[in-house]
């Protein structure tokens, strides 16, 4: 035998016996310290029964949000790299230099799954990703119309169009909203149509933290958005195969004519899909209140259908003793729930959060049918990993994060020790039942509506307070009154007996807006967070992550994250002053109650981005009204005082030429100098520049005077291809000293 692997070290002789004792005991201490780390990271692992499929999926999302995260093509490559090498490290090492092998298997298989993860979102952006026309052009365009989507509210049709470009005629897709006054009836998919247009890059975002349409735009093969400008020439009808687009139309249009104003609207939505004709104003009341998601066809509603087809189908089936005796009904059943769900996904349209919720309840159906545990973090896991492999992307959006967000939080929630007890049957009347019931439904809308709170924030920089108090009411209405009554007045509908349910309904959906527009009416019912950062963000999803999916006492360290995040975003100060991408709109918060606009601007778009990030829900006033003003036809300028000291600020109202010994005096003297053109060499304020040739390379600024920082739409884009600015390598201006 080979005693020499298993010898200590040699170490070197120093003369001095209790100093060679001391060297081998520091050696020892320091293998068992890491064989003892090895063993309790083991231990715990061990003790959770780690949900392998749920963590994989964890890792898979955490590579495609690194990507997005990561800079360019050499940040790729390097987390890439790095990844697999940990996943090699961990399956070459060797047990005595490492953990056990059940921990060294989990950390490969995350870090293959990140590094999957990664590629998948990569390849998908360089198939699908359409690159965006260099500026803006009115141009006539022949193309064909590929999608039509009715939006009645807005009184418009946005038509999906493909083109060739006029500079390289490369193929194109774009998109074009046509005023409902140039409609026609030859206007549908599939006709050849030629238009005047005028077609703009898709936009990126107005300001740091809103909305980034042009990545959405890339992610769908946009290369431009536009307007038609006149009236449209049919030059060939086509033939339209979208049977399956006709049919959602018709039976829209059907359950609008049955049902009118704003209730027929919603019965539009829930029954098809169509949010088209839903009222600004209902729209605001529902997302104030909390049941957004009541009018986006999503898990609710096809959950709902399935569980539905699939109740009854047991019930028909099980009058037929022949059929009952000789088939398993649960598998028969699964089956009929499966193609309700499927046929009620094509009908609304499949978007992506439909067939993600389709997914999701198949596997449940398949869960059924194989007597396994029907709703669990596995499940969960397998959707997710479904959804993410045909569309990485959608890990970037509220609508999945918030869907399986809702999800896991309600799955965490019953496998809880604590609500499996309460839950659980015992020797009592159907009253105290019902009121276990109620009590439940209550405080899963409410973990729900904490689950999202940080979702909602960082997306919308808005959450509802309440939507715990208003779920409990319309979601039973809506699931079980609501959308039983459109079923039924459709089916009557075919022997021309609908008109009384088609009554209730409409009673029923009209209480589901009373109870959206009060709760949103209620003080306090709407809380706002102007920004919050990326990292914060992600404090928050970890944090949760680990509370839901980690069992034991050891979920309690999800609350560390939750905390630090909480207090980052309690800390974090609102901007003092917002620019917009194009230099025209400028936002001014702290003066008081109200928000302070360069431009008193009639598009609700730029308005509500300015007010969600100033965190100022109140009406704007325009600069030229406010008395701390200097307001002139070409410049207003305007001090304040933050921290201390005075901040001088300038903003171009105008393009008027302005003699340039007079501008330059004008800069000399302010901190900030802020227009939507170029500025000679000779305008140097004492802080920022924010004229048009900055703006191109930064995007949008949100200024904080306090802290002297400037945040730049830039900082978060990176070399990405939707991104067609310039990320400014020089470090942000050093504020003047006083």
């Amino acid at each position: 035998m080979n005693m020499a692997s298993s010898s200590p070290p040699q170490v070197p002789l120093t003369g001095d016996p209790a100093g060679e004792d001391i060297a081998l005991q520091r050696h020892w201490r320091k293998r068992v310290d890491l064989s003892s780390l090895g063993d309790a990271a083991q231990a715990m692992v061990a003790r959770a029964g780690f949900h392998r499929a749920s963590w994989l999926a964890v890792a898979f999302a955490t590579g495609i949000a690194l990507w997005l995260v990561l800079d360019g093509p050499r940040q790729w490559i390097a987390a890439s790299a790095s990844a697999l090498g940990l996943a090699m490290l961990a399956l070459l090492m060797p047990d005595r230099q490492h953990a056990r092998a059940q921990l060294r298997q989990a950390i490969a298989a995350l870090a293959l799954a990140v590094l999957a993860g990664m590629c998948i979102i990569w390849a998908r952006s360089a198939m699908t990703g359409a690159e965006p026309i260099a500026r803006p052009m009115s141009v006539i365009l022949d193309g064909r119309i590929l999608d039509r989507i009715e939006q009645p509210a807005q009184d418009r049709v946005r038509l999906v169009m493909a083109i060739r470009l006029p500079d390289d005629q490369r193929a194109a897709r774009v998109r074009l909203n046509l005023p409902e006054a140039e409609d026609q009836a030859g206007i549908r998919p599939g006709a050849v149509i030629r238009v005047r247009a005028r077609l703009m890059p898709p936009a990126p975002p107005m300001l740091p933290g809103a909305y980034d349409f042009a990545r959405a735009a890339w992610f769908r093969g946009l290369a431009a958005t536009g307007s038609v400008q006149g009236p449209v020439t049919v030059l060939s009808a086509g033939t339209d195969a979208d049977r399956i687009g006709r049919l959602q139309a018709a039976l829209s249009s059907h359950v609008q004519a049955r049902l009118g104003g704003s209730p027929g609207s919603i019965a539009a939505a829930l029954a098809s899909g169509d949010r088209g004709a839903i009222a600004q104003r209902d729209e605001d009341a529902m997302r104030d209140a909390g049941l957004t998601h009541l009018l986006s066809i999503s898990g609710l509603h096809v959950s709902a259908v399935i569980a539905a087809a699939y109740v009854l189908a047991m019930r028909l089936l099980a009058l037929w003793p022949w059929l009952a005796l000789r088939v398993r009904l649960p598998v028969l059943a699964a089956g009929i729930g499966a193609l309700a769900g499927v046929g009620y996904t094509l009908l609304t349209g499949a978007e992506v959060p439909t067939v993600r919720s389709c997914v999701g309840a198949g596997l449940v159906l398949l869960a059924l049918a194989l007597g396994r545990e029907a709703l669990s973090m596995r499940m969960v896991a397998l959707a997710a990993l479904f959804v993410l492999l045909l569309w990485p992307e959608s890990l970037y959006g509220p609508s999945f994060q918030m869907s399986f967000a809702a999800v896991i939080a309600i799955v965490a929630l019953h496998q809880s020790t604590a609500v499996r007890a309460f839950l659980a049957p015992r020797g009592e009347g159907w009253l105290g039942h019902a009121a276990r019931r109620v009590v439940m439904l209550f405080v899963t809308g409410l973990v729900i509506e904490l689950a999202l709170m940080p979702i909602g924030l960082f997306h919308f920089h808005r959450a509802g307070v309440y939507g715990a108090f208003a779920n409990v009411l319309a979601i039973p209405l809506t699931t079980f009154v609501s959308m039983p009554l459109i079923a039924l007045a459709l089916l009557l509908d075919t022997f021309g007996a609908g008109a009384p349910a088609w009554w209730l309904a409409g009673k029923s959906l009209e209480l589901l807006l009373a109870i959206a527009h009060w709760t949103a009416s209620q003080p306090g019912s709407v809380k706002t967070l102007p920004s919050m950062s990326g990292w914060t963000f992600a404090l928050f999803i970890s944090g949760g992550v680990w509370l839901a999916l980690w069992p034991g006492r050891e979920r309690l360290f999800g609350l560390a994250p939750i905390i630090l995040a909480s207090l980052a975003a309690w800390l974090t100060p609102a901007p003092d002053v917002l620019v917009s991408g194009d230099g025209r709109h400028v936002a001014i918060a702290g003066e008081g109650a109200r928000l302070l606009v360069l431009r008193d601007s009639k598009s609700s778009f730029t308005r509500d981005n300015l007010q969600e990030l100033s965190g100022i829900s109140s009406d704007p006033i325009p600069l030229d009204q406010w008395p701390g003003a200097s307001c002139s036809a070409d410049f207003c300028a305007i001090t304040l005082q933050r921290a201390g000291r005075d901040w001088h600020l300038l903003m171009a109202r105008s393009r008027t030429r302005i003699a340039e010994r007079n501008l330059a005096a004008a800069c000399e003297r302010a901190d900030i100098v802020v227009a939507d053109r170029r500025l000679p060499g000779s305008c140097r304020p004492r802080w920022v520049k924010a004229d048009r040739r900055m703006l191109e390379r930064s995007g949008g600024l949100a200024i904080t005077l306090a802290s002297q920082r400037i945040r730049s739409v830039a900082d978060g884009q990176g070399h990405h291809g939707w991104w067609r600015g310039a990320r400014d390598e020089r470090r942000t201006p050093r504020a003047p000293v006083q």
